[in-house]
């Protein structure tokens, strides 16, 4: 995923097919200035608002919004005796952003004085995206994380033959899945819900959420007398990138196979 994590090219191990070598440190940054404007809302109010955000890419860690310090509002600051220390960016301090009766403490983080290899970070501030109540990329609010612009979804229609089996029995067939290709991950199959033994399925109330494909809803598989929790998973509203997913169930977890022309899909 990205390019700093396994199989990218600034990872601590990256592809062996290249016909490049990268001199540096095992540990590597890279920044680059993000194209669209950022805000983060905390109790009703803005408290960052930018057009000139940046994202730092660093060895085994999701990309990270910097904006400048003008960007954030001061009034809703205020400073605290905590810090941290990187090797490889330095000595980082912090500070709470206070909202009415809100409070998130230690929210927001700079480097004064960063290290030489890291000096572009002078002036500039980050805030822990899940500490604010909102985010928006542009006028679209963003769950999860700041998507990076090196991450990819694709959704293909495909008329292999796709089957899903529980605890040895199969729950789905089909010809009509879309296979979704994600950065650094494994394919997954959906198969299309009119082809899926929908009794047996029973409810959970798991949800999690992809900022590349949107909310996701759970059900459990009920074989016989096992119960295989949470192993089937939707998108009810996919975003714009999966959108083709809709309608089409995806299932993992133990207990679950799903074969693909008699094979057993990675």
């Amino acid at each position: 995923m990205s390019l700093t994590l396994p199989g990218g090219p600034l990872a601590r191990r990256s592809s062996d097919t290249v016909n490049y070598r990268i001199d540096g440190p095992a540990h590597r940054l890279y920044q680059h200035a993000f194209p669209r404007r950022v805000r983060a809302v905390l109790g009703g109010r803005t408290v960052l608002d930018s057009v000139h955000g940046t994202l730092l890419h660093e060895t085994g860690l999701l990309p990270q919004l910097y904006v400048p310090r003008d960007d954030v509002r001061a009034e809703f600051l205020t400073g605290t005796d905590h810090s941290t220390h990187c090797p490889f960016k330095g000595d980082a301090a912090y500070q709470s952003v206070t909202v009415g009766d809100r409070t998130a403490e230690n929210a927001l983080w700079h480097y004064p004085d960063p290290l030489p290899e890291a000096h572009w970070l002078a002036g500039l501030v980050a805030l822990y995206f899940d500490r604010m109540d909102a985010w928006f990329d542009e006028d679209e609010e963003i769950h999860g994380h700041l998507r990076d612009p090196f991450h990819r979804v694709d959704v293909r229609p495909t008329s292999r033959d796709v089957r899903v089996v529980a605890d040895g029995t199969e729950i789905a067939a089909t010809r009509h899945a879309m296979l979704l290709s994600e950065t650094g991950l494994p394919n997954r199959y959906y198969v299309p819900l009119r082809d899926v033994r929908i009794e047996h399925f029973g409810p959970s109330a798991t949800h999690t959420v992809c900022p590349y494909k949107g909310r996701a809803s759970y059900h459990s598989l009920h074989v016989g007398e096992t119960v295989l929790p949470d192993t089937a998973f939707w998108y009810p509203e996919p975003l714009q990138d999966a959108a083709r997913v809709g309608e089409h169930l995806c299932f993992l977890g133990d207990g679950v196979e799903t074969r693909v022309d008699g094979e057993v899909a990675g």
